[in-house]
């Protein structure tokens, strides 16, 4: 090595944050074992890098003792006290016993150590970059399906969208652009690992943050959300500001607003309703676009008993219960909905 090596070095410390003196200490820990394993060495040395020159000593390390029974490992008081009349017995006395092949050696080691230190900082750098995202999205390009796992590149790096993590019905091609919502950023010997979900509703959270100002500014905020991914939607918001109608801004100009979260979401269908303090209120609300006549709640079994216009039942339950599912898990109540006049129907439970 010289002194444009440790020049190069100086310079990584500046670019890419890699200290010069941890760098170099690593250099020398490399290169004690590629001194043992190319000289068959088994004795203790140690590696010095010159930080001015750059030139590498390697020094024999042996302990002093009255009389020398291993020449590889101790050495003799009086000897030792030729090289420096002030050693004592347990000194430590360092030979240099530097190969004069050593430099080509030390030089490719330095160049394996740097190159693996710079992709080290190169990985952390991407990991503490994807963690400070965790529970935002991202948008990337459609690598590849690899076992059921959808492989989405994010620039500079890869990010994984489990099966589980799918909605099922949606498409995903190899090319195609896609949001997804990081739910979690791992750190593992092979750099960071990314998993993304489509299911997740702080997708959907996040999708209107991009669209509405209100819900980005803190006017609006969406308090409670129940999805079933692929299929349907409910949302509650509220706003914090008199004259701002939450759920206006969320729908946006002639739709525009929910239908570009809908379009992201491949069709599924949102509801957006208001929210209430008023649990009675609230449930009725949440059982939207069904018009609602009567609720009464239980607060020992929290169920909510719900009573529609006789046209309004099967609207208010929804398609296989959906819409009475929805409400159910949005408002914390279990919803028992009946006809009025009463028919003797009875739908709609968490």
């Amino acid at each position: 090595m010289n002194t444009e090596f440790l020049g190069a070095l100086k310079e990584l410390e500046k670019e890419k944050g890699l200290a010069f003196e941890v760098l170099v200490e690593a250099i020398e820990a490399a290169l004690i074992s590629a001194y043992k394993k190319n000289f068959g060495s088994s004795q203790n040395a140690r590696v010095r890098i010159d930080r001015d020159t750059g030139e590498v000593h390697v020094y024999q390390q042996k302990m002093v003792v009255d009389e020398a029974t291993d020449s590889t490992g101790e050495m003799g008081l009086a000897e030792a006290r030729e090289l420096d009349p002030n050693y004592e017995i347990g000194d430590c006395v360092e030979v240099e016993v530097t190969p004069r092949e050593f430099g080509r050696i030390a030089t490719q080691t330095a160049k394996q150590v740097v190159t693996q230190r710079l992709r080290e900082a190169e990985r952390n750098l991407i990991f503490q970059q994807f963690v400070e995202r965790e529970q935002d999205i991202v948008t990337g390009t459609i690598r590849r399906l690899e076992m059921r796992n959808v492989l989405v590149d994010l620039g500079r790096t890869e990010a994984v969208l489990p099966a589980a993590e799918q909605v099922p019905g949606e498409l995903y091609r190899p090319g195609d652009r896609l949001k997804a919502y990081v739910i979690e950023v791992r750190k593992t010997s092979k750099g960071p690992q990314i998993i993304l979900s489509r299911t997740h509703p702080g997708l959907l959270r996040r999708l209107f943050e991009l669209e509405v100002p209100e819900i980005h500014d803190g006017t609006v905020e969406i308090k409670a959300c129940a999805r079933e991914p692929g299929l349907r939607t409910k949302i509650a918001v509220a706003s914090h500001l008199d004259n701002v109608d939450p759920v206006g801004a969320c729908v946006g100009p002639r739709g525009t607003r929910v239908q570009n979260v809908v379009n992201e979401l491949q069709g599924e269908k949102i509801d957006i309703i208001r929210w209430e303090d008023d649990p009675e209120q609230f449930v009725a609300n949440a059982l939207s676009p069904a018009k609602v006549v009567s609720v009464t709640l239980n607060e020992e079994t929290r169920l909510a008993q719900v009573t529609v216009p006789d046209y309004q039942l099967s609207l208010a339950i929804g398609r296989e219960g959906q819409n009475a599912r929805l409400a159910a898990r949005l408002t914390g109540w279990k919803i028992d909905i009946k006809s009025f006049p009463a028919t003797g129907v009875a739908a709609g439970e968490e």
